[in-house]
């Protein structure tokens, strides 16, 4: 493991601390409409409850690539 990575997994890992703590505290209010998209597929029934989050996690996927493609075109 070269330190070039072993620096960047250390920052990304303070990185989901500080967002964990962020949400954990109180700001996940903040991302209320996350998980509520259209596309996210909800269906509740009494006894049924199913949850398939398409278009959320088509976002996080999205936002992750373009970090990614980032940290690479800068690195």
């Amino acid at each position: 493991m070269t330190p070039q990575l072993g620096k960047i997994l250390v920052l990304l890992g303070l990185v989901a601390v500080a967002l964990g703590a962020f949400l954990w505290l109180g700001g996940g209010s903040l991302l209320g409409w996350f998980g509520r998209l259209p596309g996210d597929i909800r269906i509740e029934r009494p006894g049924f409850r199913f949850y398939a989050p398409l278009m959320s996690m088509l976002l996080v996927s999205i936002v992750f690539s373009l970090i990614l493609w980032l940290v690479r075109r800068l690195g």
